[in-house]
């Protein structure tokens, strides 16, 4: 496994998904970050892959999408109260087990964002259209399924997902960054 090549490929992943939120006004020129969240992220990942990995191969954007669901509901949770969440071993056994795996995208919406009608409808649209663009960049490498690359390049994959799910909810809060000078 190359990991320069691992490195490179987060990278492409990690500007396609920039270019494309902050085409959206979905996020900041500096994407909005917090370390809390950003270290729950490899935890997470490590609890979802098991059902990620399960569901990739038939529904691969909805396996990659979900996490970027995630990330906005923990940025939410962050928000609202991260003394209690932060606590939490596995805070994706809390989102899963409210409704299930297949209704991960409706629970975060519904019961945690407090999305409803279009909003919900715009944002299941917007994380789609990101897990279709992220898949198509993902195949278009040409990594053979089943190996170590393939296993990692998903895992980079998800995490960016995530990252900039919660970039895009922190923005909806209301925090917006700015660079340092």
């Amino acid at each position: 496994m190359d990991q320069e090549y691992l490195d490179k490929f987060e990278t492409r992943i990690g500007d396609a998904l920039y270019n494309f939120l902050l085409s959206k006004e979905e996020i900041d020129k500096v994407p909005g970050a917090s370390p809390d969240i950003t270290e729950k992220g490899d935890q997470i990942c490590a609890k979802y892959l098991p059902d990620g990995i399960r569901e990739f191969q038939n529904y691969p954007t909805v396996s990659l999408g979900w996490m970027m669901f995630i990330g906005m509901a923990v940025a939410r949770m962050w928000d609202d109260d991260w003394e209690t969440y932060s606590k939490f071993e596995n805070l994706y056994a809390v989102l899963v087990n409210a409704r299930g795996y297949d209704n991960l995208d409706e629970h975060i919406c519904e019961d945690i964002l407090k999305l409803s009608g279009k909003e919900a409808e715009s944002t299941s649209r917007l994380i789609g259209d990101a897990a279709e663009m992220v898949h198509a960049l993902l195949i278009h490498e040409g990594i053979e399924p089943g190996t170590p690359t393939a296993y990692f390049a998903y895992i980079r994959c998800l995490l960016k997902l995530y990252f900039y799910g919660a970039a895009v909810e922190l923005r909806r809060l209301g925090y917006h960054m700015t660079p340092l000078n």
